[in-house]
């Protein structure tokens, strides 16, 4: 049997359903994801076929940068994705995920760019002081 994940924003308006497999979880401490989340991110990803989206009325898209854009609940302003241009794999916020999820964290990158309010826990998996190092 196929795996599906469900989830939504915090107003209910947006709801999504995954199917197929999730990446492990990320730990994005970038500055623009704590200016948009007040914290650090965590976020899994699928092949955007993969996704399914009720709501999308209410899904905003906004471009944060020259090379990505970040989806959100235009009524209750929930982060919900983030797509990077020409890559076939959207992010999706794993505190949006109904429970019981089944991430795993996987990473935490841009760690050089952390708040100085935080530590990053020891947790057993990769820190990069950037972003994901690319394999050869």
């Amino acid at each position: 049997m196929e795996q599906t994940n469900s989830g939504r924003c915090l107003c209910g308006s947006i709801r999504f359903e995954t199917t197929g497999a999730l990446r492990t979880a990320t730990a994005c401490h970038c500055s623009q994801c704590r200016r948009q989340t007040g914290l650090f991110y965590v976020a899994t990803a699928v092949r955007p076929q993969n996704l399914r989206i009720q709501g999308e009325e209410t899904l905003s898209w906004y471009r944060a940068s020259d090379m990505a854009r970040r989806g959100f609940c235009s009524t209750c302003g929930s982060a919900l994705f983030w797509q990077a241009d020409g890559v076939d794999q959207i992010s999706i916020m794993a505190g949006a995920f109904d429970q019981p999820s089944g991430l795993v964290m996987g990473e935490h990158i841009y760690c050089a760019d952390k708040g100085d309010f935080y530590d990053i826990p020891e947790d057993g998996v990769p820190h990069h002081p950037g972003g994901r190092p690319t394999s050869a």
